[in-house]
């Protein structure tokens, strides 16, 4: 694929607002993981929340009004991203501006709660909170866009597979950029369901430890904004040089345990960008610390690129985010590359004896060009992408 300019990006995890909070976090090791106190659950399970969510969104939009949409607006101020957005309505008309977004549950909360209460409460606007276009019409209200738009829900791969999206949209001539993101926030459904699958841990997840027993679940949101690279881009600027996808629909919920989907997706994605293997300084590694998934990530990584290419999962920072993964492993990749550190693995003690060696426990500097990023979800939907810097 041509390269893309990612002229835009913000994240908003229980690390803190925007990507320098973000940036400190990674630097010092230091995970947002705490004892989960949104849901009461059977088991002493960590979760990474984003706090001070009890504010309502402002009056004009009202009807849209639900965790998940507040945590959304959150991301919007952050970074400066929408002005961002501003800048390219401006230079190239709403209606040239698409809108692509990705949520595994969207706001499903406020129908728990108006269930909980034995009555939906007046007013209550489905459309605008629990569907899961719901986050994609508030974004597109608040925004101001009037292009082509859609949102998708494949679990944790969601907004990772918005920048394949985003790319076949440009190419075809239906958009001149985009911005494409998402939001996942707590609820009922996700903490007991995930308890209810037996894949949560007890404590902080470890993802690739030898101890590992299942996930964190955290809440993120994050948006990138995406237009058409100048020929000669700034040496400083960030670009989507490729991405891959697959569905390899093994099982409901585990993948298959040779990678092969995911392999299969990383694979496309270094043709996509005219990569070789080692041309990949890092890669940003789903690592849920599941037993089966890590240990399937690992086979399909090691035999693509080799024991020695530096990778980490952000999960022990932030918790599994679900449908915002791909956007919080694109800040991290970003980070990594205009920074020039490798993040570690808080929690992660002694790396599994039968996984590779380049997994990194600790943080430390090194100079960065190209990295992978790796979303994997329920039903077997495997996307990867690669971003890189313009710089030689």
């Amino acid at each position: 694929m041509k390269p893309l300019l990612i002229s835009g990006l913000s994240l908003v995890s229980a690390l803190g607002d925007g990507l320098e909070a973000t940036r400190l976090a990674l630097h010092k090791g230091h995970s947002a993981l705490a004892p989960c106190g949104f849901e009461k659950l059977p088991i002493n399970a960590w979760a990474g929340e984003v706090h001070g969510l009890d504010t309502a969104l402002p009056s004009a939009f009202s009807t849209f009004d639900c965790r998940n949409n507040r945590l959304a607006e959150r991301a919007l101020v952050a970074d400066g991203f929408e002005q961002e957005v501003a800048r390219a309505i401006a230079k190239y008309g709403a209606h040239r501006v698409g809108l692509f977004t990705g949520t595994s549950t969207s706001g499903i909360l406020t129908t728990e709660r108006a269930y909980q209460a034995g009555a939906l409460p007046d007013g209550f606007a489905y459309a605008e909170t629990h569907n899961t276009y719901a986050l994609g019409r508030f974004l597109r209200a608040r925004l101001g866009l009037t292009g082509p738009g859609f949102t998708l829900s494949t679990a944790c791969a969601a907004t990772a597979k918005l920048f394949a999206v985003a790319a076949r949209m440009m190419a075809a001539g239906l958009c001149d950029a985009a911005v494409i993101g998402g939001a996942d926030s707590f609820c009922g459904t996700t903490l007991f369901g995930f308890h209810a699958l037996g894949v949560m841990a007890a404590g902080p997840c470890r993802p690739f430890d030898e101890a590992r027993t299942g996930i964190s679940i955290g809440e993120a949101a994050g948006f990138a904004l995406l237009e058409r690279a100048p020929e000669t881009p700034a040496p400083e600027a960030l670009l989507l040089l490729g991405t891959g996808e697959s569905s390899d629909a093994y099982h409901m919920s585990s993948p298959d345990p040779e990678g092969n989907g995911a392999a299969t997706a990383m694979r496309q994605a270094l043709a996509d960008a005219g990569l070789a293997p080692e041309a990949i300084d890092y890669i940003n590694l789903h690592g849920t610390a599941t037993l089966v998934g890590d240990a399937a990530e690992d086979k399909a990584v090691s035999g693509l690129f080799g024991p020695g290419t530096p990778r980490s999962s952000a999960k022990g920072f932030t918790g599994h985010t679900l449908g915002a993964a791909g956007m919080v492993g694109a800040a991290v990749a970003a980070l990594a590359i205009r920074h020039g550190f490798l993040p570690g693995s808080p929690h992660t003690n002694r790396l599994d004896a039968g996984f590779a060696p380049g997994h990194l426990l600790t943080g430390r500097p090194a100079e960065i060009h190209h990295v992978m990023c790796n979303a994997f979800g329920f039903g077997g939907v495997n996307c990867s992408f690669i971003l890189g810097s313009a710089a030689p």
